[in-house]
């Protein structure tokens, strides 16, 4: 089942114990993001209230007991989407409240992750992000009767492998 609009943001706002994204994208073109992309490359300053409303999603998960956290797969060199990420969006999130971790591939790049990015919410749902060779979202889908145990295995593997966001090397 594809999910679109409120659909897709309440699993957001009603998952329970926690949310785990991989994100497996070295590119994500996505169109809300253009015009901030645009200015980090250009070299603008981070906007005032830079993803504020984001930010306040992940203090009330996290005021209430709730975990966010993600695992970005990175390969070197990063690419233009990768440094904008990790200069203009991720120290945010932390800042929020959110656990985001590093998987850095560049020389080791099989560990048996999938090339599949994917929210698991509270170890029992499954949302695939699909994307375009060109990093443009094509869909969401809500995964009927996922194998939970490969996805949660998965993001052991991630996390594993992972280095908190402030630990590592850009």
């Amino acid at each position: 089942m594809l999910l679109e609009g409120e659909e897709w943001q309440a699993y957001f706002r009603d998952f329970q114990h926690s949310a785990f994204r991989l994100e497996v994208q070295q590119t994500y073109t996505m169109p809300a993001e253009a015009d901030s992309v645009r200015g980090f490359l250009s070299g603008e300053p981070i906007p005032p209230g830079f993803n504020a409303s984001w930010h306040e999603t992940i203090r009330g998960h996290a005021a209430a007991g709730r975990t966010m956290t993600r695992a970005k797969v990175v390969r070197r060199p990063l690419t233009d989407y990768s440094r904008y990420l990790f200069e203009w969006c991720i120290p945010g999130n932390v800042a929020a409240g959110e656990d985001y971790r590093m998987v850095d591939l560049t020389d080791s790049p099989d560990l048996g992750l999938p090339d599949q990015d994917f929210w698991l919410f509270d170890e029992s749902t499954v949302v695939h992000l699909n994307y375009r060779a060109d990093g443009t979202q094509s869909g969401r889908e809500l995964i009927s009767d996922p194998d939970i145990g490969a996805y949660q295995a998965w993001r052991d593997l991630a996390l594993e492998h992972a280095v908190p966001f402030h630990d590592f090397p850009v």
